[in-house]
Formats: C-alpha cells, sequence, structure tokens
C-alpha cells in the first residue's frame, strides 16, 4: 500500500494511492500518531470513485517524523569519492523534524552557502517502538515501511565551519520526503532497492541498497541501542557515490537547478532549488 498526505480545501488530510495511480483522500483528520494498520483499516474504505490523477493533488510530506536518524559514509562508495575509510559502526546524526518538505517542494538554498549538496537516500518509517532490541532477526519487524528522502546537506557548513555534521544538515527545506510511504509487507528485501538522482537531467546517482555497508536491519538494532525509536520515527540510511562534492571537478547546487530523485517502489521526487 502506498500511503500520502495531501492538502486539500477541508485542510491536511490522509491518502491512498489506488491501483491506477489516482489519489483518494481518507475520511477524517490525519492520523495523530503513525499507525500503519489503523490507515490501512481507514483506506479500506476510501471512496476510490473521485480519486484525483496524481499531477493534480498538491503533495505534502506523508508523515510527520518525530525525529529523522541519518546513517553517514552507509556506501563504501561514497566513503572513497569523499578521501575517507568505510567506518566500523554505523555514523549517526539527525536532522530535525522542520526540515521536512513535500516531494515537490522547493529546496532553499540557505544564506550564504556555497555547497548545497543533494544525496539520494532510502528512508526507513518505524511501525513500532523499538528500544534495545536483541537482536537484528527482529528488528524489521519494527518497520512499517520505506520512503524515499533527499538528504540535502551544505558541505561548506558541515565540514569547513567546525562542530558536528548537524551544522550542514538542518536548513529548512533540507529534508524533502516522499511521494509516499510504501508498506513494508510490500518491499520483500529491503536491501534489494535501486535508486538514484539526476541534476538538471543529469544521472549522478544510480546504485541500489544492495551496496549498503550496514543493511537496514542492522540500523534498526544498532540504532535502538542507544534512543528508542518510536512509530513515525524515520532512519535516513546514507548515500550512494555521485555526490556534488564528489564529482571532478565538485559541483554544487544553484538557484534554479532541478533535482529528480527515485526509487524503485517509492516514486518520485521533483524539487527545484530556490
Amino acid at each position: 500500500m502506498r500511503l500520502l498526505r495531501v492538502h486539500t480545501d477541508a485542510g491536511l488530510r490522509d491518502a491512498v494511492l489506488t491501483e491506477d495511480g489516482r489519489v483518494a483522500t481518507l475520511d477524517g483528520e490525519v492520523e495523530a500518531a503513525y499507525d500503519v494498520d489503523r490507515l490501512r483499516e481507514r483506506a479500506a474504505g476510501a471512496d476510490v470513485e473521485t480519486a484525483s490523477a496524481f499531477e493534480d493533488v498538491r503533495l505534502a510530506a506523508p508523515l510527520s517524523p518525530g525525529k529523522i536518524v541519518c546513517v553517514g559514509l552507509n556506501y563504501a562508495d561514497h566513503a572513497a569519492e569523499g578521501g575517507q575509510d568505510a567506518p566500523a559502526e554505523p555514523i549517526l546524526f539527525m536532522k530535525a523534524p522542520d526540515t521536512v518538505v513535500s516531494a515537490r517542494d522547493d529546496v532553499v538554498i540557505p544564506r550564504g552557502s556555497e555547497k548545497t549538496d543533494w544525496e539520494v537516500e532510502l528512508g526507513v518509517v518505524i511501525g513500532r517502538t523499538a528500544a534495545y532490541l536483541d537482536s537484528e532477526a527482529e528488528a524489521l519487524d519494527h518497520v512499517a515501511g520505506y520512503v524515499l528522502v533527499n538528504d540535502v546537506s551544505e558541505r561548506h557548513f558541515q565540514l569547513e565551519r567546525g562542530g558536528q555534521w548537524d551544522k550542514g544538515k538542518n536548513a529548512p527545506t533540507f529534508c524533502p520526503i516522499g511521494p509516499w510511504v510504501l508498506t513494508a509487507d510490500e518491499v520483500p528485501d529491503p536491501q534489494a532497492i535501486k535508486l538514484g538522482l539526476d541534476v538538471n537531467g543529469d544521472v549522478l546517482q544510480d546504485s541500489s541498497t544492495a551496496q549498503m555497508i550496514f543493511s537496514v536491519a542492522h540500523l534498526v538494532h544498532y540504532i535502538s541501542q542507544f534512543m528508542t525509536l518510536y512509530p513515525g520515527d524515520v532512519i535516513s540510511t546514507g548515500t550512494p557515490a555521485g555526490v556534488g562534492a564528489g564529482q571532478k571537478p565538485p559541483r554544487f547546487l544553484r538557484t534554479g537547478d532541478v533535482l529528480r530523485v527515485w526509487a524503485d517502489g517509492l516514486g518520485e521526487q521533483h524539487t527545484r532549488l530556490a
């Protein structure tokens, strides 16, 4: 099932993508807590006869994460393009929830930016509270679904201004999410998802989650040892090679650039730099 949120005349509404690619809104207010089972029940009663064309709806982010836990250098080729060794343990940092925008919203280059960059990533949506999980074997039972994420980053702020990576990761609009959450039952293997990114039509990232150093199951288990993961939290699992900082010469985003971000089963993002 593909779960969305859309803006309507009556306000923000949960919605589902129908089998023929239209958007059917669900009755009632958006869920206060991210509950996939409850959304599935509500989707069963959606009025598909009045569904709208996907291109015509005003998308919102498909969920409002309580927290976004990001993983750095989780693809060996991405670490190598930055001249770094693959990490022995996952590198974690956070993105604030107020960075989240939809798959069609503009990404705003922050004031003083010199090196705004892109990162296509697989997002993992937590469905059950996970704390101190005993093993990786139970980790995927705590996953509600998967979502496309662009971990937009300002490399000058991140790497050259001192302190932690968070400084370059948390400008407004720096976390486009969606267009939808694909429920976990439709993803037999999260380590077999192709994903990529184009800038102005140039293909710069084209890879697969099979290339991850640390698998989704490993990440959910590992992160649960350090913090509690709640339903609706998102883990952004890292990016493959092809970021702007890794181009020769480096290439960074400018006003007017257009990003197409995609992953199999997770749809596409089309965002413009403002």
